[in-house]
């Protein structure tokens, strides 16, 4: 208990003060293919450590992404081995769950071979879009075998669902309704993939380009895509396209200054584009795979986030087995995109003991 009450403090002091860590580029082998790594681990380590897994979302910054560093970093510190392997699928801001299970077997066979980490089961964190594709790799029998438990940051459950709220703002729990700002980064990364695998829009492939780069710009200059800094590259791309398709470009993308396209032809697009992804790639749509996780699971969502709305983590708890459900925690002080700000002194540390005793959790699962 002391222990990992110790770890977690190291974390705390790690993410807020900068973290005395050791970062080492490596690889690991996926399917035969060398993929550059990186390898964090505490500047002191006098025992063998505890090794954990870390997996991004799609982002251009990919391994280098400040968020994923800063949290690599103190987990590091806490006393931990940290391997954040290389995904360039993800980093082409492409949808690709087919890679999550061949990353992570490459990512153990990598740790099981440093002399600095414990023989002991391994942990496995996943962010974003690589989530619930860490849990559902987890349970695969080839791997279930090599990890102690999985902690989910910001994941989604439904595709559509989630879908139907980036492209709306409206989401649903338990029949109460909600409503948030949609941040339509996800809307812009799931048509840049799929829109022209929805049936009708085979040939809206200027469409889906001018949001690819819509997508690479926001991920890759690290401005968050609803700000107005977009709205001058959002108008010169809908001059670039036929007048046909130029209603279908403003479901997806309108200047903050403009006139949004109506809610329910954008809720009919969400279930036609979600449904073409699960058609051309089943793994895209979680929920249905959930059951078979057995691994201890933690679920962490911010209940600010304009992304992934966090009724998207209580789904996804709630289609957890009994027996892999090891917590949820929703809180203010974790988010994808800027929402919701816990207000009074009294709120933020209260969040603030929420959130730690959520860590404490984390850190010590393996």
């Amino acid at each position: 208990m002391l222990r990992g009450m110790l770890r977690t403090m190291r974390y705390a002091r790690g993410w807020a003060a900068g973290a005395d860590v050791v970062v080492e580029e490596t690889e690991i082998v996926r399917d035969g293919v060398s993929v550059p790594s990186t390898l964090v681990l505490p500047a002191r380590r006098p025992r063998p450590l505890p090794g954990w897994i870390v997996l991004g979302g799609m982002s251009r910054s990919g391994r280098f992404h400040p968020q994923l560093v800063r949290f690599g970093n103190a987990l590091a510190a806490s006393g931990a081995a940290v391997l954040v392997p290389g995904i360039p699928e993800w980093r082409r801001l492409e949808m690709a769950p087919g890679v999550t299970a061949p990353t992570i077997q490459g990512s153990v066979a990598a740790l099981r071979k440093r002399k600095e980490v414990g023989p002991g089961k391994l942990g496995l964190v996943g962010f974003s879009f690589g989530a619930p594709q860490a849990a559902i790799a987890a349970a695969r029998e080839e791997t279930v075998e090599q990890i102690g438990g999985v902690v989910l940051f910001g994941g989604y459950c439904s595709l559509e669902r989630t879908l139907t709220c980036q492209m709306t703002g409206q989401h649903e729990w338990q029949g109460a309704e909600y409503s948030l700002d949609p941040d339509p980064y996800g809307r812009w990364v799931v048509a840049k993939n799929h829109l022209t695998d929805v049936e009708g829009l085979e040939d809206a492939g200027d469409v889906a380009v001018a949001l690819a780069h819509l997508a690479e710009a926001a991920s890759g200059q690290r401005i968050s895509a609803w700000e107005p800094y977009h709205d001058e590259m959002i108008r010169e791309l809908r001059l670039t396209m036929p007048a046909r398709w130029q209603a279908l470009f403003d479901l997806f993308a309108t200047p903050t200054n403009g006139t949004s396209a109506e809610r329910e032809e954008c809720r009919e697009m969400a279930v036609r584009l979600s449904g073409a992804c699960r058609r051309v790639e089943p793994l895209l749509d979680p929920e249905p795979d959930l059951i078979r996780v057995r691994l201890p699971t933690q679920l962490i969502h911010g209940r600010g986030d304009r992304l992934i709305p966090y009724t998207e983590g209580l789904r996804m708890r709630d289609g957890l087995p009994a027996e892999a459900r090891a917590g949820l925690t929703v809180t203010e002080l974790f988010s994808h995109s800027a929402g919701r700000v816990a207000g009074s002194w009294f709120d933020r540390a209260r969040e603030g003991v929420t959130f730690f005793e959520a860590l404490r959790r984390v850190i010590n699962a393996v």
